[in-house]
């Protein structure tokens, strides 16, 4: 007997189309809540921009609804069906939503179990909180680049993943929500949410921020055992220019890939900072005599916390990702069938059917809103009157 997904019967309003806000939601939605994607309404005559078709899961499980905030009929609209909700995901700068009328306040006193989540990049209060920004401001603002290897002009890189979008900012808020469910269940009270995508990411770094203000030791590129001071913990290169990474941290497995690699007089060496140069050199030019496949087939099963440093195009295609069926087939009407990530955090369905991706532009303003009460005619005037599509 199958299982109703872990967020059965949960619905969520989101109001933003981009950033941590979408990833909380697109997670929300793949743990089965019904979720709302808010958009505002344009202006006649004016031109909706049309996101890629493949961004945030092809608006896989999504209803659709836009609303004119600043029109009192389409604000109430929204109101209204906010009072059936559970959930409220915003990410416009602190004051906003109280200014356009649906802020914390207004929605709690018509609905007292909502769980209302905003999110920003630096909070809602704070000397930088109304600074705009982007996930690699709050990557820098966290010390997140700072602790990377530097770039060949000796600059911070540009992260390969929006960190902090996601996993600052996306997950964080998609954990406190949860938390805040979990806690509604026992009093029937919801309560506000202030996520902070660049506190996300300090919590990520809390193993280095802790270290300094523990001992004074600076995390910075090459300075500790997690930014690569010693050669166990690194990346090398491989006989066809393509790299392996290695993280054998545990001395046990430090012993298993130098002896793998012939290098067996290093063993005892793991720590000695005075010979981290001449290991990390020979074990370059072990590296260099096989291609990385070579080696991920001879070590990554063996012990030595080794494993290929793989593009995106090999990704999608590492037999591994592919038998725990990380992937699902999605269909665009004018792009045609596609892959994406499927539901692939713990406590996801990861047997999905095909996601057939709706035209742009796709309303659910009709179901929604009879669903809070109005009337055919009701809606039809909303409509007429602009204040909802």
């Amino acid at each position: 007997m199958e299982s109703p997904p872990l967020l059965d019967d949960i619905t969520v309003l989101n109001l933003a189309s981009v950033g941590p806000a979408a990833r909380a939601a697109r997670t929300l939605a793949d743990y089965g809540a019904t979720v709302i994607q808010v958009g505002p309404l344009a202006p006649k005559g004016s031109v909706q921009i049309e996101p890629p078709f493949h961004t945030y899961g092809a608006g896989r499980g999504l209803k659709h609804i836009a609303i004119n905030m600043k029109s009192d009929a389409g604000r109430e609209g929204f109101l209204r069906i906010a009072e059936n909700a559970d959930v409220i995901i915003e990410s416009f700068r602190p004051g906003v939503v109280d200014r356009l009328g649906i802020g914390f306040d207004t929605v709690f006193a018509r609905n007292r179990g909502i769980v209302y989540c905003s999110t920003t990049g630096y909070g809602q209060d704070g000397p930088a909180s109304t600074w705009a920004g982007h996930d690699i401001n709050y990557l820098a603002m966290s010390g997140y680049l700072a602790c990377t290897e530097p770039r060949g002009d000796g600059g911070p890189p540009i992260p390969g993943a929006t960190v902090a979008d996601s996993a600052g900012g996306g997950m964080q808020a998609a954990m406190s929500i949860m938390a805040a469910l979990i806690r509604r269940g026992a009093t029937g009270k919801g309560t506000y949410l202030d996520v902070a995508a660049t506190e996300g990411v300090l919590s990520l770094m809390g193993l280095s921020i802790d270290q300094y203000l523990a001992t004074g030791e600076v995390a910075g590129p090459r300075e500790v055992l997690l930014t690569g001071r010693y050669a166990f913990y690194d990346v090398y290169p491989t006989k066809d220019e393509k790299w392996v990474s290695v993280g054998a941290i545990e001395p046990k497995f430090f012993a298993n890939l130098c002896n793998a690699l012939g290098l067996g007089e290093y063993a005892s060496e793991q720590m000695n900072d005075a010979k981290q140069d001449e290991i990390r050199e020979a074990f370059r030019k072990a590296f260099k005599t096989k291609t990385r496949d070579e080696w991920t087939a001879e070590l990554a099963d063996a012990d030595t916390c080794v494993a290929p440093v793989l593009t995106i195009p090999e990704v999608v295609e590492e037999p591994h990702f592919n038998a725990r069926k990380i992937f699902m087939d999605a269909r665009h009407n004018e792009h045609g069938d596609f892959k994406q990530v499927s539901h692939i955090l713990a406590g996801g369905e990861r047997e999905q059917p095909l996601h057939e991706v709706r035209p742009f532009g796709s309303s659910d303003a009709n179901e929604l809103l009879t669903a809070a009460g109005y009337s055919a005619a009701e809606i039809e005037k909303l409509s007429e009157e602009g204040a909802i599509a």
